[in-house]
Protein backbone atom coordinates (compact mmCIF):
# COMPACT_ATOMS: atom_id res chain seq x y z
CA UNK A 1 0.00 0.00 0.00
CA UNK A 2 1.17 3.04 -1.04
CA UNK A 3 1.55 5.62 1.23
CA UNK A 4 5.08 8.11 1.91
CA UNK A 5 3.92 10.67 -0.67
CA UNK A 6 2.53 13.95 -0.10
CA UNK A 7 -0.85 13.14 0.07
CA UNK A 8 -0.34 10.08 2.32
CA UNK A 9 -1.60 10.72 6.19
CA UNK A 10 -3.06 13.61 7.88
CA UNK A 11 -0.90 15.77 10.28
CA UNK A 12 -1.23 14.91 13.89
CA UNK A 13 -0.71 16.87 17.14
CA UNK A 14 2.78 15.80 17.91
CA UNK A 15 4.08 16.10 14.37
CA UNK A 16 2.86 19.61 13.92
CA UNK A 17 4.03 20.20 17.28
CA UNK A 18 7.87 19.29 15.95
CA UNK A 19 7.54 21.48 12.77
CA UNK A 20 6.09 24.04 14.52
CA UNK A 21 8.19 24.59 17.14
CA UNK A 22 8.58 25.52 20.64
CA UNK A 23 8.85 29.38 19.48
CA UNK A 24 5.78 28.66 18.25
CA UNK A 25 3.85 26.59 20.57
CA UNK A 26 4.75 29.77 23.39
CA UNK A 27 3.25 32.32 21.42
CA UNK A 28 -0.47 30.47 21.58
CA UNK A 29 -2.68 32.40 24.53
CA UNK A 30 -4.01 29.36 27.19
CA UNK A 31 -7.26 28.82 25.03
CA UNK A 32 -5.34 28.23 21.72
CA UNK A 33 -2.73 26.26 23.52
CA UNK A 34 -5.63 23.89 25.11
CA UNK A 35 -7.41 23.27 21.71
CA UNK A 36 -4.24 22.36 20.75
CA UNK A 37 -3.35 19.91 23.14
CA UNK A 38 -6.76 18.18 22.55
CA UNK A 39 -6.45 17.57 18.67
CA UNK A 40 -5.76 14.50 16.71
CA UNK A 41 -5.29 16.28 13.22
CA UNK A 42 -4.29 19.80 12.34
CA UNK A 43 -6.63 21.85 9.58
CA UNK A 44 -6.64 25.11 7.80
CA UNK A 45 -9.28 27.29 6.80
CA UNK A 46 -9.76 30.78 4.99
CA UNK A 47 -12.20 32.60 6.79
CA UNK A 48 -14.35 36.05 6.92
CA UNK A 49 -14.63 37.77 10.58
CA UNK A 50 -17.51 39.37 11.53
CA UNK A 51 -16.10 43.10 10.88
CA UNK A 52 -15.87 41.86 7.27
CA UNK A 53 -11.69 41.42 7.74
CA UNK A 54 -10.39 38.17 5.94
CA UNK A 55 -8.02 35.91 7.27
CA UNK A 56 -6.56 31.97 7.47
CA UNK A 57 -7.21 29.86 10.77
CA UNK A 58 -5.48 27.09 11.73
CA UNK A 59 -7.90 24.84 13.43
CA UNK A 60 -8.00 21.52 15.57
CA UNK A 61 -10.59 18.34 14.98
CA UNK A 62 -13.10 19.66 17.36
CA UNK A 63 -13.15 23.37 15.22
CA UNK A 64 -11.18 25.11 18.32
CA UNK A 65 -9.26 27.82 16.31
CA UNK A 66 -5.89 27.91 17.17
CA UNK A 67 -4.43 31.24 15.46
CA UNK A 68 -5.42 33.42 12.94
CA UNK A 69 -3.55 35.20 10.24
CA UNK A 70 -4.97 38.32 8.14
CA UNK A 71 -5.52 38.16 4.93
CA UNK A 72 -5.67 41.36 2.91
CA UNK A 73 -8.88 39.98 1.14
CA UNK A 74 -10.94 36.48 0.66
CA UNK A 75 -8.84 33.39 0.13
CA UNK A 76 -9.91 30.35 -1.31
CA UNK A 77 -7.94 27.39 -1.70
CA UNK A 78 -4.59 26.63 0.14
CA UNK A 79 -1.52 24.21 -0.31
CA UNK A 80 0.64 22.84 2.28
CA UNK A 81 4.02 21.48 2.14
CA UNK A 82 5.19 19.02 4.86
CA UNK A 83 8.69 18.86 3.99
CA UNK A 84 8.81 22.68 4.59
CA UNK A 85 6.07 23.58 7.10
CA UNK A 86 4.78 26.31 4.62
CA UNK A 87 0.84 26.75 4.23
CA UNK A 88 0.02 29.15 1.68
CA UNK A 89 -3.72 30.62 1.15
CA UNK A 90 -4.56 31.54 -2.49
CA UNK A 91 -6.85 34.97 -3.31
CA UNK A 92 -10.23 33.97 -4.87
CA UNK A 93 -10.54 34.55 -8.74
CA UNK A 94 -9.61 37.02 -9.67
CA UNK A 95 -6.72 38.04 -7.12
CA UNK A 96 -3.93 39.34 -7.34
CA UNK A 97 -2.25 37.94 -3.98
CA UNK A 98 -0.87 34.65 -2.48
CA UNK A 99 0.25 34.43 1.02
CA UNK A 100 2.71 32.27 2.50
CA UNK A 101 2.80 31.57 6.05
CA UNK A 102 5.96 29.23 7.57
CA UNK A 103 4.34 27.41 10.68
CA UNK A 104 7.65 27.41 12.21
CA UNK A 105 7.73 30.65 12.83
CA UNK A 106 11.18 30.90 11.57
CA UNK A 107 10.42 33.16 8.78
CA UNK A 108 8.17 36.44 7.89
CA UNK A 109 5.07 35.66 5.94
CA UNK A 110 5.67 36.25 1.90
CA UNK A 111 3.12 37.63 -0.37
CA UNK A 112 3.04 36.23 -3.84
CA UNK A 113 1.77 39.37 -6.28
CA UNK A 114 0.61 37.64 -9.80
CA UNK A 115 2.60 38.80 -12.48
CA UNK A 116 1.91 41.37 -14.84
CA UNK A 117 -1.49 40.20 -17.44
CA UNK A 118 -2.02 36.73 -14.74
CA UNK A 119 -4.64 36.23 -11.76
CA UNK A 120 -4.60 33.46 -9.23
CA UNK A 121 -7.52 31.24 -9.74
CA UNK A 122 -7.53 29.89 -6.39
CA UNK A 123 -5.32 27.08 -6.03
CA UNK A 124 -1.91 25.32 -6.27
CA UNK A 125 0.14 22.76 -4.88
CA UNK A 126 3.98 22.10 -3.88
CA UNK A 127 6.04 19.50 -5.27
CA UNK A 128 6.70 16.84 -2.75
CA UNK A 129 10.14 18.38 -1.87
CA UNK A 130 8.43 21.31 -0.76
CA UNK A 131 10.92 23.35 -3.18
CA UNK A 132 8.16 24.64 -5.68
CA UNK A 133 4.60 26.00 -5.72
CA UNK A 134 2.58 25.95 -8.39
CA UNK A 135 -0.49 27.86 -8.99
CA UNK A 136 -3.46 27.94 -11.13
CA UNK A 137 -3.39 31.58 -13.28
CA UNK A 138 -5.47 32.89 -15.74
CA UNK A 139 -3.55 34.30 -18.66
CA UNK A 140 -6.39 36.40 -19.20
CA UNK A 141 -5.56 38.30 -22.61
CA UNK A 142 -4.63 35.32 -24.33
CA UNK A 143 -7.41 33.43 -22.56
CA UNK A 144 -5.82 30.40 -21.27
CA UNK A 145 -4.82 28.74 -18.38
CA UNK A 146 -1.13 28.36 -17.10
CA UNK A 147 0.90 26.92 -14.27
CA UNK A 148 2.96 30.21 -12.58
CA UNK A 149 6.36 28.02 -11.00
CA UNK A 150 7.93 29.94 -7.54
CA UNK A 151 10.80 28.51 -5.84
CA UNK A 152 10.45 28.39 -2.47
CA UNK A 153 14.23 28.74 -1.71
CA UNK A 154 14.24 32.10 -3.24
CA UNK A 155 11.76 33.80 -1.25
CA UNK A 156 9.15 32.52 -3.94
CA UNK A 157 10.12 34.08 -7.00
CA UNK A 158 8.42 33.43 -10.19
CA UNK A 159 11.07 31.45 -12.44
CA UNK A 160 8.41 30.39 -15.28
CA UNK A 161 5.36 29.30 -16.06
CA UNK A 162 3.54 25.70 -17.72
CA UNK A 163 0.35 25.81 -20.10
CA UNK A 164 -2.35 24.10 -18.73
CA UNK A 165 -3.95 22.98 -22.29
CA UNK A 166 -7.27 24.67 -21.23
CA UNK A 167 -9.37 27.65 -20.14
CA UNK A 168 -10.80 28.46 -16.78
CA UNK A 169 -7.74 26.39 -14.86
CA UNK A 170 -9.09 25.87 -11.61
CA UNK A 171 -7.77 23.37 -9.05
CA UNK A 172 -4.25 21.49 -9.58
CA UNK A 173 -2.50 18.95 -7.94
CA UNK A 174 0.61 16.92 -8.02
CA UNK A 175 1.25 12.98 -8.67
CA UNK A 176 2.73 11.12 -5.24
CA UNK A 177 6.25 11.31 -7.19
CA UNK A 178 6.26 14.59 -8.35
CA UNK A 179 6.98 13.91 -11.83
CA UNK A 180 3.01 14.83 -12.98
CA UNK A 181 0.98 17.65 -12.49
CA UNK A 182 -2.70 17.79 -12.76
CA UNK A 183 -4.95 20.60 -13.83
CA UNK A 184 -8.56 20.70 -13.68
CA UNK A 185 -9.58 23.15 -16.35
CA UNK A 186 -13.30 24.52 -15.71
CA UNK A 187 -13.63 25.85 -19.54
CA UNK A 188 -14.97 28.94 -18.42
CA UNK A 189 -13.71 31.84 -19.75
CA UNK A 190 -12.48 35.05 -17.42
CA UNK A 191 -11.14 38.48 -17.51
CA UNK A 192 -10.65 41.01 -15.04
CA UNK A 193 -12.36 43.62 -16.65
CA UNK A 194 -15.42 41.72 -16.17
CA UNK A 195 -15.11 40.45 -12.63
CA UNK A 196 -16.56 36.85 -12.13
CA UNK A 197 -19.09 37.45 -14.79
CA UNK A 198 -18.34 33.94 -16.96
CA UNK A 199 -18.36 34.69 -20.51
CA UNK A 200 -18.53 31.79 -22.49
CA UNK A 201 -21.58 30.18 -20.64
CA UNK A 202 -22.61 28.88 -24.36
CA UNK A 203 -19.80 27.07 -25.83
CA UNK A 204 -17.47 26.44 -22.62
CA UNK A 205 -14.65 23.99 -22.98
CA UNK A 206 -13.95 21.49 -20.09
CA UNK A 207 -11.20 19.60 -19.75
CA UNK A 208 -9.11 17.57 -17.16
CA UNK A 209 -5.06 17.69 -17.94
CA UNK A 210 -2.11 15.47 -17.32
CA UNK A 211 1.25 17.73 -17.58
CA UNK A 212 4.97 16.76 -16.98
CA UNK A 213 6.20 18.15 -14.03
CA UNK A 214 9.69 18.48 -15.06
CA UNK A 215 8.96 20.09 -18.82
CA UNK A 216 5.37 21.11 -18.67
CA UNK A 217 4.84 18.89 -21.85
CA UNK A 218 1.07 17.44 -22.33
CA UNK A 219 0.99 13.80 -21.31
CA UNK A 220 -2.47 13.39 -21.92
CA UNK A 221 -5.74 15.19 -22.23
CA UNK A 222 -9.12 14.49 -21.65
CA UNK A 223 -12.12 16.61 -22.66
CA UNK A 224 -16.27 16.20 -22.00
CA UNK A 225 -18.55 14.74 -24.45
CA UNK A 226 -20.23 17.04 -26.48
CA UNK A 227 -23.48 16.71 -24.12
CA UNK A 228 -21.45 17.49 -21.24
CA UNK A 229 -19.69 20.92 -22.03
CA UNK A 230 -21.55 23.18 -19.54
CA UNK A 231 -20.05 20.61 -16.86
CA UNK A 232 -17.76 22.65 -15.22
CA UNK A 233 -14.90 20.01 -14.03
CA UNK A 234 -13.36 22.09 -11.12
CA UNK A 235 -11.79 20.56 -7.97
CA UNK A 236 -9.74 17.39 -8.03
CA UNK A 237 -8.22 14.58 -5.66
CA UNK A 238 -5.57 11.85 -5.85
CA UNK A 239 -6.38 8.18 -3.68
CA UNK A 240 -3.58 5.89 -2.52
CA UNK A 241 -3.44 4.69 -6.05
CA UNK A 242 -3.08 7.38 -7.83
CA UNK A 243 -6.27 7.21 -9.28
CA UNK A 244 -7.71 11.31 -10.06
CA UNK A 245 -11.10 12.05 -8.63
CA UNK A 246 -12.71 15.50 -10.01
CA UNK A 247 -15.74 17.10 -9.16
CA UNK A 248 -18.38 19.38 -11.28
CA UNK A 249 -20.29 22.17 -11.67
CA UNK A 250 -23.41 22.65 -14.05
CA UNK A 251 -23.90 25.49 -15.83
CA UNK A 252 -26.21 24.27 -17.93
CA UNK A 253 -30.27 24.20 -17.06
CA UNK A 254 -31.15 23.88 -13.58
CA UNK A 255 -33.58 20.53 -14.10
CA UNK A 256 -30.94 18.52 -16.08
CA UNK A 257 -29.26 15.93 -14.40
CA UNK A 258 -25.51 15.18 -15.29
CA UNK A 259 -23.20 13.58 -13.42
CA UNK A 260 -21.14 15.24 -11.31
CA UNK A 261 -18.31 13.41 -10.09
CA UNK A 262 -15.76 10.76 -11.68
CA UNK A 263 -12.32 9.70 -11.70
CA UNK A 264 -9.72 8.48 -13.84
CA UNK A 265 -6.06 7.07 -14.22
CA UNK A 266 -2.89 7.93 -16.60
CA UNK A 267 -3.92 6.34 -19.90
CA UNK A 268 -7.69 5.67 -19.26
CA UNK A 269 -10.83 7.56 -20.14
CA UNK A 270 -13.00 9.47 -17.62
CA UNK A 271 -15.29 7.56 -15.73
CA UNK A 272 -18.28 9.44 -14.04
CA UNK A 273 -20.26 7.92 -11.29
CA UNK A 274 -23.42 6.90 -12.01
CA UNK A 275 -25.19 8.78 -8.44
CA UNK A 276 -28.84 7.53 -7.10
CA UNK A 277 -31.13 10.32 -8.50
CA UNK A 278 -32.14 11.84 -5.29
CA UNK A 279 -28.56 12.59 -4.40
CA UNK A 280 -27.15 13.91 -7.62
CA UNK A 281 -30.69 15.92 -7.33
CA UNK A 282 -29.82 16.73 -3.72
CA UNK A 283 -25.97 17.96 -5.08
CA UNK A 284 -28.10 20.74 -7.05
CA UNK A 285 -25.29 20.33 -10.22
CA UNK A 286 -22.56 21.91 -7.99
CA UNK A 287 -20.15 19.91 -5.98
CA UNK A 288 -18.44 22.91 -4.10
CA UNK A 289 -15.49 20.59 -2.79
CA UNK A 290 -14.38 16.82 -2.92
CA UNK A 291 -11.77 15.05 -0.86
CA UNK A 292 -10.13 11.61 -0.38
CA UNK A 293 -9.42 9.90 2.66
CA UNK A 294 -6.95 7.49 1.94
CA UNK A 295 -6.67 5.67 5.18
CA UNK A 296 -10.59 4.54 5.04
CA UNK A 297 -10.86 4.42 0.49
CA UNK A 298 -13.68 6.80 0.37
CA UNK A 299 -14.54 10.35 -1.42
CA UNK A 300 -16.46 13.26 0.44
CA UNK A 301 -18.62 15.45 -1.35
CA UNK A 302 -19.71 18.95 -0.26
CA UNK A 303 -22.57 21.09 -2.01
CA UNK A 304 -23.45 24.47 -0.31
CA UNK A 305 -25.98 24.79 -3.17
CA UNK A 306 -27.97 21.73 -1.62
CA UNK A 307 -26.66 22.02 1.31
CA UNK A 308 -25.53 18.19 1.39
CA UNK A 309 -22.61 16.17 2.42
CA UNK A 310 -22.12 12.88 0.84
CA UNK A 311 -19.41 9.78 1.44
CA UNK A 312 -18.49 7.41 -1.02
CA UNK A 313 -17.22 3.98 -1.52
CA UNK A 314 -14.10 4.56 -3.39
CA UNK A 315 -14.08 1.09 -4.50
CA UNK A 316 -17.42 0.76 -5.78
CA UNK A 317 -18.64 4.45 -5.99
CA UNK A 318 -21.65 3.47 -3.78
CA UNK A 319 -23.08 6.01 -1.82
CA UNK A 320 -22.01 5.41 2.07
CA UNK A 321 -23.61 8.40 3.79
CA UNK A 322 -25.92 11.28 2.70
CA UNK A 323 -26.50 14.00 5.23
CA UNK A 324 -28.28 17.87 5.18
CA UNK A 325 -25.78 20.33 5.98
CA UNK A 326 -27.26 24.17 5.21
CA UNK A 327 -24.76 26.16 3.50
CA UNK A 328 -21.57 23.12 3.73
CA UNK A 329 -18.14 24.89 2.12
CA UNK A 330 -14.79 22.70 2.52
CA UNK A 331 -14.15 19.29 3.19
CA UNK A 332 -10.74 17.29 4.18
CA UNK A 333 -10.12 13.93 4.85
CA UNK A 334 -9.95 13.09 9.03
CA UNK A 335 -8.53 10.59 11.16
CA UNK A 336 -11.73 9.14 10.73
CA UNK A 337 -14.21 9.99 7.72
CA UNK A 338 -14.29 13.75 6.84
CA UNK A 339 -13.82 17.57 8.32
CA UNK A 340 -16.86 19.51 7.48
CA UNK A 341 -17.21 23.31 7.24
CA UNK A 342 -19.95 25.59 6.51
CA UNK A 343 -20.56 29.12 4.88
CA UNK A 344 -22.57 30.19 8.58
CA UNK A 345 -19.14 29.23 10.82
CA UNK A 346 -19.38 25.59 11.78
CA UNK A 347 -16.63 23.20 11.62
CA UNK A 348 -16.98 19.04 12.70
CA UNK A 349 -20.05 20.16 14.77
CA UNK A 350 -18.24 23.57 16.55
CA UNK A 351 -19.57 26.77 16.24
CA UNK A 352 -17.53 30.20 15.91
CA UNK A 353 -18.42 33.57 15.17
CA UNK A 354 -17.26 33.73 11.36
CA UNK A 355 -17.78 31.99 8.17
CA UNK A 356 -15.62 29.67 7.27
CA UNK A 357 -14.77 29.50 2.86
CA UNK A 358 -14.88 27.07 0.54
CA UNK A 359 -12.06 24.98 1.35
CA UNK A 360 -10.22 22.81 4.22
CA UNK A 361 -6.58 21.76 3.69
CA UNK A 362 -5.41 18.86 5.87
CA UNK A 363 -2.45 19.68 7.29
CA UNK A 364 -0.31 16.35 6.25
CA UNK A 365 3.07 14.93 6.37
Amino acid sequence: MRGAGVHSALLDRRSFLRMAGAAWVASLGARQSFALSRTDAVFASGYRDRDGSFGIAVLAEDGAVIEKTPLPARSHGMAFSPATGHLVAFARRPGTFALVIDQSGKTAPVTIAAAEDRHFFGHGCFSPDGRLLYASENDFDANRGVIGLYDARENYRRIGEYATYGIGTHDLSVSDDGRMLIAANGGIETHPDFGRTKLNLDHMEPSLALIDAATGALIERHTLPEKLRQLSTRHIDLDDKGRIWFACQYEGPRNDLPPLVGSFGKGEDLRFLSLPEETTIGLANYVGAIAVNRRENLVGLTSPNGGRFVVLDAKTGRVLREEAVADAAGIAAAPHGFAVSSYDGRFAGRREDIAWDQHIAGLRR
